[in-house]
């Protein structure tokens, strides 16, 4: 059975084995560092679950921008690889908007790699389109 909650700020250190795999090229220690600095921020993250076995994770972030308003940022979603292509990734998304709508969130957003090529399927099908590039500069 899946079940889908809110991982208090104080638990987020159980998503870190998931970001590893989501983000391999980032050591543990620094998305353990990161991931301190953003609980400050207003990070949120939803777990899903099967069993009481964390399979999949969303961070959220509730931001107000000019061009769309109050809206919901899914962040660095992932979903265990032999959990994929059954489902849970819908019913994750469709729990992330229903809480969005209810606080009053009028879109979502995300970013998806440009290499993930099933990534942008699974968010295609979900009802998402592309609208922009995402740069980035580092320093």
């Amino acid at each position: 059975m899946n079940d889908i909650k809110r991982i208090d700020t104080e638990d987020l250190d159980v998503i870190i084995p998931l970001l590893t795999r989501l983000n391999p090229s980032i050591g543990r220690p620094i998305l353990k560092r990161r991931l301190d600095a953003m609980r400050v921020q207003g990070y949120q993250c939803v777990g899903l679950y099967e069993d009481g076995r964390l399979i999949g994770i969303s961070g959220l972030w509730i931001l107000v921008k000019y061009y769309v308003g109050k809206h919901i940022e899914l962040d660095n979603v992932y979903i265990l690889p032999e959990y994929q292509g059954k489902g849970v990734g819908t019913l994750l998304v469709e729990s992330i908007v229903g809480y969005a709508k209810a606080i009053g969130c009028k879109a979502s957003e995300l970013n998806c790699y440009l290499g993930n090529a099933p990534g942008q399927k699974f968010w295609e099908r979900q009802g998402y389109q592309k609208v922009a590039y995402h740069y980035k500069k580092k320093f």
